[in-house]
Parts: structure tokens; sequence; C-alpha cells
């Protein structure tokens, strides 16, 4: 079995990094043959891993709300009348 790291180094990974990594984790513990602390030490990695995934979505959800706003503002102003229009 390959070693994950131990210490909380997720800040730097990318959404799929830490969701290949996730994975991997998860197969891990699925397979059943770690010991108790190697599976805790897993579990802990594996919490680590989701939760640098949903900082991701959490990102993604955001910018796509703010692009949507962002549409939504500039197809409200080109479809309302000029005021030098409104006689």
């Amino acid at each position: 079995m390959d070693t994950m790291p131990t210490n909380d180094d997720t800040a730097t990974l990318s959404y799929e990094e830490a969701r290949d990594e996730l994975i991997r984790v998860v197969s891990a513990l699925e397979q059943g043959s770690s010991t108790l602390e190697q599976s805790l030490a897993l579990w802990e990695r594996g919490e680590q891993l989701a939760r640098r995934c949903e900082e991701w979505l959490i990102g993604a959800k955001a910018r796509l709300e703010a692009a949507r706003a962002g549409a939504s503002s500039s197809a409200a102003a080109s479809a309302a009348p000029a005021a030098s229009d409104a006689v």
C-alpha cells in the first residue's frame, strides 16, 4: 500500500488531484487490509481531501453565480429602453 501524506497539505491541490487521491484513499479503506492505525490515518486524510474538494466546488459555484448575475444584469441593461427613447 502506498503511504499517504499525514499532514494537511491539501491547500495546494487542484480539485482533480484531491479527487483522485480521495478515490485512492477510499479504495484502500474498502480493501480492509490496513491496520486500525493505518485505517484511521487514511480516514483522516480522506476527510481532508473531501474538505478540499468541497472548497473547490463551493468556489466554482460562486463563480458561476457571479457570471450568471453579470450576464443577467448586462442583458437587462441592454434590453431596457434608453432614457432618450422614452417620450
